[in-house]
């Protein structure tokens, strides 16, 4: 298990700063891509652990929510501004609600099938917000995508305690959570412990007469949802998850009904699973150095431009070597 503290933090990068984020992320990502592809990096930034050292290196607090938004939309402007063949969609709040559409254009571009993806990015959305309650409401949700490999990165807040989690998944089975805190109790349907609950739940509304579950359900329970589910007959959970309107509450009450009268119990457990280089955008634990910032910055073009990194490694294992011969003359 890996948790990690994200408050909700006020203010906004510095254009300075930005700016410098940009340029880096440019470079590194560059070398990620010239050495070891696409793939590879979709790969990386599924990993919670090396997307929040991403944004530490570029500058951003260690510990802000911001470090997800912010770095989405510099990897962003960086991927979708070169010819490369991976992509980006979304983000904080309206652009998310815009994913789809920039699935579909950015797609368009690297032969991807856009529709998939969509599916994917809406499925994505369901399955953190839905199937999983754990009182955090998803603002930010970005897919990271090649022609055949996705990542999704999303983030939820917690208004009552302000603090952010985060949300990563690669594949529909493989997910990786950030957060500062494990909550005492969840709605988790994502669980192996939960397979059960979600064939009942399933079965509850493919049967001609789900309406006699009325007086178990409230109010506010979407029933033109329910009747357009029962219509379609979904196959699986995830099909039932894609039905629009069915969502948060429709979901908790049938999850309820589930134990109460089937006896199948849902999987109340939590399933929550950092550094430093150039300083950091609020002073912590040092200030930025300007200077040293666009020093790394000019190094690592200059590797680039020369397409020498074979040469660079070649030096590097010498100076390796150098050093431990050092150390082996060592009288210590």
């Amino acid at each position: 298990m890996r948790t990690i503290d994200l408050p909700l933090h006020r203010g906004h990068v510095p254009p300075w700063l930005y700016k410098r984020m940009v340029k880096l992320a440019d470079c590194i990502v560059d070398i990620i891509i010239e050495e070891f592809g696409e793939s590879e990096l979709i790969s990386r930034l599924s990993n919670p652990i090396f997307f929040q050292a991403f944004s530490n290196v570029l500058g951003f607090d260690w510990n802000s929510s911001g470090s997800t938004t912010v770095l989405t939309s510099v990897l962003k402007e960086v991927l979708n501004s070169k010819d490369y063949e991976i992509k980006v969609a979304g983000g904080k709040g309206n652009y998310a609600l815009k994913t789809p559409e920039e699935i579909r254009a950015l797609a368009e571009r690297i032969d991807a099938n856009a529709e998939e993806l969509v599916k994917i990015s809406r499925l994505s959305a369901k399955l953190d917000n839905v199937a999983l309650q754990d009182g955090y409401d998803l603002y930010h949700h970005a897919i990271f995508f090649t022609k055949d490999s996705w990542c999704v990165v999303q983030q939820g807040m917690n208004t009552i305690s302000r603090l952010a989690r985060r949300y990563h998944l690669n594949s529909l089975e493989d997910q990786n959570i950030i957060s500062q805190r494990i909550e005492s109790v969840v709605l988790n349907l994502l669980s192996d412990k939960s397979e059960e609950c979600r064939r009942v739940i399933l079965d509850i509304v493919k049967d001609k007469e789900f309406k006699r579950f009325k007086t178990f359900l409230p109010k506010r329970v979407d029933w033109k949802a329910l009747e357009i589910a029962y219509n379609i007959q979904p196959e699986n959970f995830e099909e039932l998850l894609l039905v629009r309107g069915i969502g948060k509450r429709t979901i908790r009450a049938l999850a309820l009904i589930s134990e109460l009268v089937y006896d199948t119990p849902y999987d109340k457990i939590d399933p929550v699973k950092f550094c430093f280089a150039l300083g950091g955008k609020d002073g912590v634990p040092y200030p930025v150095d300007v200077n040293t910032y666009d020093d790394v910055i000019e190094f690592l073009k200059c590797v680039l431009s020369r397409k020498r990194l074979d040469e660079f490694k070649m030096i590097y294992r010498r100076l390796a070597q150098v050093q431990a011969s050092l150390r082996s003359d060592s009288p210590l």
